[in-house]
């Protein structure tokens, strides 16, 4: 089948392109630029002020702009074509690609992907953190791969929230209001020509969703909005806020993109060939297809099993506040009439019931509907996020699965993670092409030849890096201070801070209090004799946001702030507000060390790290979630061991005593180890191997390839063929497996 799923658009905004330049505009509604540096240049030449500002072409595009200017500039003339000349060539090839070669022509549809939030680039603020980019890592993924995919989401109006750190270190919190027609994405049409609609019946009434598409290379991701006309004031919110505090407007939301989801699917005549619920949101979209089953005339029992037969589900974390439950009365007031059909003509039908049984947790509690183990009931396979965390979900939900849940470890997409400086050390030493992870060719495994890149050039590169992040961080930390009222002579101080000479550590991710971010100040005499230490400093930097609901989490972060203010830690220790993924593209890039010290088995997998390892950032971690199997002893460091003690408290002790000894004795003495030309040599050996280990291996194309392999194809019904044997063969997969 063709690698492209093509969703009909509608035209966008309506700014007005010279006609020599009018592959802009396909430029811009495409997400390629999100991924390919020298498309985000093109559009930063035709308007610098405009690209600063809005980090978004559509915005850009629509400004006032001088074209004759450009069109007489013969270098930009040149860069457009370029630029576009790759673009379309990008469109064109997908039939050369891995997975096109070996499966596609035997599947008979693409693969549906439903999460609750995707991250593809800060300016479109769909996500709150590892949960969403990873989905956004995934569709650029499947695009490079030319995998038939198609993905469905919510678009939330008001996003996640900004967040803002007060004086007194209190998060504070602020919803924007996106204006969608500034957005790079286009409403679907449909079969009339009109904006597409697909209703979905609420307690007496029927809601309308109005149904976007983002394009993202050769996929198409759909963004499912109730903030229409066609809806009473009071629906027109349920798309609004990613992760609302609200349980019943949770409930509304992860209806309308199960079962919204599955009728947009419908009506745009598309007949995927597997269906791919990324975390339990989505759970309701298996009930909508048995429904579907029903009124076409099966009996319950068999349509739950053909559900079953073509889903798979991943689970993402073994913290029991992750896995999504709703009181079951709150399910059948509100879902119950959706799915027993409400009497309406040909609708078919699910009790409710039947419903809620399947979604019994495996702690037998009958008054919560667990859209976790409902998931887990009603798909062919499931995936846990790394070999460790498989054995914790294979231990939490040993008696909801009928087979073992696999651990398929995430990973990253590489060419949004890895910086310029070093992109373009890989691509001139090492003939490396980070879209195409997949090449078979003398290309391919560029990994194993880092040895090639010289350490001054290696080094420069990740000084580079380096320098970028202390002129971003320092420009955000003024902005900062100025608005808590600090003085001028604080904020020209800041000029100077974060020098790149200094080793510096990133620690950044979601403030949940079992990732323990407050763990390096445990013993605050210790850590200020290696901060200001005269001849081998040290220097922190924290990011984070906590959910609005998280109170504990929100005092972390105060803690945090608190002590970068302190005269102890003051100058050293700093915390940036309003985590982004522009942000976190700075730190995993600039810093020297990746911290991360969760509670083991508490971390799924974590992703941060891998991209800070892509980069040649050394990782300092506890061995949990991808650390566990990425830890090879000569790639970064370990704290503690795979041994847990049951006291929280003792092991917290013993883990920020085993960090405090990790950088006295062997991190800290290895950055500053110079050769005589000022190069540590010792150090940038292990940037390599920090390289070289992790950039295919915890990448999403060898991720994508697990899950083709032990998800995708088993569901549609293929077995995974052997290279040599040319194509893959038909198979039918009982509802077993």
């Amino acid at each position: 089948m063709d690698p492209a799923v093509r969703v009909p658009t509608l035209p966008g905004a309506s700014f007005r392109l010279p006609p020599q330049l009018e592959g802009l505009r396909r430029l811009a509604y495409n997400l390629y630029w999100s991924w390919h540096p020298e498309a985000r240049v093109l559009f930063s030449y035709v308007d610098s002020a405009g690209w600063a500002r809005y980090r978004n072409p559509v915005a850009v595009l629509s400004g006032s702009i001088q074209w004759s200017d450009h069109l007489a500039s013969t270098a930009f003339m040149a860069e457009y074509h370029d630029v576009i000349r790759d673009f379309d060539r990008y469109l064109a090839n997908g039939r050369e690609h891995w997975f096109h070669r070996l499966h596609a022509r035997d599947l008979d549809g693409p693969i549906a992907y439903f999460c609750a939030e995707y991250g593809f680039y800060e300016s479109l603020g769909i996500y709150s953190g590892g949960l969403g980019v990873l989905a956004g890592d995934h569709a650029k993924t499947a695009s490079d791969m030319a995998l038939p995919f198609i993905g469905v989401g919510l678009l939330y109006r008001k996003g996640y929230f900004r967040q803002t750190i007060d004086a007194d270190g209190h998060q504070e919190h602020a919803y924007p209001d996106y204006d969608v027609s500034r957005l790079p994405i286009l409403r679907a049409q449909g079969v009339d020509g009109e904006p597409l609609l697909v209703p979905v019946e609420l307690p007496g009434r029927t809601l309308q969703v109005a149904v976007w598409c983002v394009q993202v290379g050769r996929v198409p991701v759909l963004l499912l909005d109730t903030d229409i006309p066609e809806n009473d004031e009071s629906d027109r919110p349920i798309s609004h806020i990613l992760y609302v505090r609200g349980r019943e407007m949770r409930l509304h939301q992860e209806l309308v993109l199960g079962v919204g989801g599955v009728r947009a699917i419908r009506a745009l005549g598309i007949a995927p060939a597997a269906w791919h619920l990324n975390e339990g949101h989505s759970a309701f979209l298996l009930a909508e297809r048995a429904r579907e089953y029903v009124a076409g005339g099966l009996p319950l029992e068999e349509a739950l099993a053909r559900v079953r037969r073509d889903s798979v589900f991943t689970i993402h974390t073994p913290v029991s506040a992750g896995n999504e439950r709703f009181e079951v009365d709150l399910v059948r007031r509100v879902a119950g009439p959706l799915l027993d059909g409400d009497g309406r003509p040909n609708t078919g039908g699910v009790p409710v019931e039947r419903i809620l049984e399947l979604g019994r947790g495996n702690d037998g509690d009958a008054g919560q509907f667990d859209m976790t183990a409902f998931s887990l009931r009603l798909t062919n396979g499931a995936n846990a996020v790394s070999k460790l965390h498989a054995v914790t979900a294979n231990a939490t939900w040993q008696a909801v699965v009928s087979k073992p849940i696999l651990g398929i470890t995430n990973g990253i997409h590489t060419p949004t993670w890895v910086g310029t400086p070093l992109r373009e050390l890989l691509e001139r030493y090492l003939n490396a092409d980070l879209d195409n992870l997949d090449e078979t060719t003398d290309r391919g495994r560029f990994w194993e030849r880092i040895d090639r890149i010289p350490a001054p050039e290696l080094w420069a590169a990740h000084m580079r890096q380096k320098r970028e992040l202390a002129i971003f961080a320092r420009g955000r930390l003024r902005s900062q201070f100025a608005r808590h009222g600090e003085a001028p002579s604080v904020l020209e101080e800041l000029d100077s801070v974060l020098d790149p000479e200094v080793l510096t550590i990133g620690f950044a991710r979601r403030f949940a209090t079992y990732k323990r971010a407050a763990l390096l100040f445990t013993d605050i005499a210790r850590l200020a004799r290696l901060l200001w230490d005269a001849d081998r400093p040290l220097q922190v930097v924290f990011a984070g946001k906590a959910h609005p609901a998280d109170r504990p989490g929100q005092q972390v972060i105060q803690e945090i702030f608190t002590r970068s203010r302190s005269p102890e830690l003051r100058g050293r220790v700093f915390i940036l507000e309003d985590y982004d993924m522009r942000i976190a593209r700075f730190l995993v890039q600039g810093v020297d060390v990746w911290l991360n010290n969760p509670r083991r088995p508490l971390e799924a997998s974590g992703t941060s790290g891998m991209k800070a390892a892509a980069n040649g950032v050394i990782n300092v971690s506890v061995l949990d979630g991808w650390w566990d199997e990425g830890y090879t002893g000569d790639n970064g460091w370990a704290i503690g061991g795979r041994e847990t003690k049951p006291d929280e408290a003792a092991q917290d002790w013993a883990d920020a005593m085993d960090l405090y000894r990790l950088l006295e004795e062997e991190i800290v003495p290895r950055y500053y180890d110079r050769d005589p030309q000022g190069l540590p040599l010792a150090w940038i050996e292990t940037m390599r191997r920090s390289i070289s280990s992790t950039i295919w291996r915890f990448s999403t194309t060898r991720m994508l390839r697990d899950y083709a392999e032990q998800l995708y194809l088993p569901a549609a019904g293929l077995e995974v063929p052997d290279p040599a044997a040319g194509a893959p063969r038909r198979q039918i997969i009982t509802e077993a497996g």
